[in-house]
């Protein structure tokens, strides 16, 4: 293996050859099949990540826009349809506060001041779309990788047909 991307997956490399036994060629099929394996679960879990952070960052960037919504009409009430369901929404008229909840999971809420909650969400705004940014880096790196595995197993294979071939020409 070859060097790695800065979050520690390996990289493939080429594979250089210019004659292999058969039992030599059908332990390095394995070798890259495993490599290969390895590489395809890494990138399952990496687009598990994603799809967790495509659902996750527009909720964010929808509370923030509320409590920076809700920091802008600072003591004045206003009407507003807000959503109780993923179907159902109602009206209500509501003044704004200086103090809001945020969900943080586990069913734990907490209160916040605007500005507190503001620079939470930012923040958390900002490591999502930093950890998306990631994630996509990796997902990049691990085709490539996945890519020259896969041309190895080719070359390799194609060396075993040969093989096979060169030997039952001499029979």
């Amino acid at each position: 293996m070859a060097n790695s991307n800065p979050r520690g997956i390996p990289g493939a490399q080429f594979f250089e050859f210019t004659q292999l036994s058969m039992e030599d060629a059908q332990n390095h099929l394995e070798k890259f099949q495993e490599a290969i394996a390895k590489y395809k679960f890494m990138e399952t879990s990496i687009v598990r990540r994603v799809a967790g952070l495509d659902d996750k960052i527009p909720d964010i960037t929808k509370t923030l826009q509320t409590v920076q919504f809700m920091k802008k009409k600072k003591g004045e009430s206003f009407n507003v349809l807000y959503e109780l369901n993923d179907t159902l929404y109602t009206k209500a008229e509501v003044e704004a506060s200086e103090k809001v909840y945020l969900w943080l999971g586990a069913n734990v809420m907490l209160e916040y001041s605007v500005e507190e909650a503001e620079t939470l969400l930012t923040q958390k705004l900002n490591a999502a779309q930093e950890t998306m940014m990631v994630c996509k880096e990796d997902l990049e790196f691990l085709r490539a990788q996945i890519t020259t595995m896969e041309v190895n197993t080719a070359r390799v294979y194609n060396h075993t047909v040969s093989l096979k071939k060169a030997s039952a020409s001499q029979k």
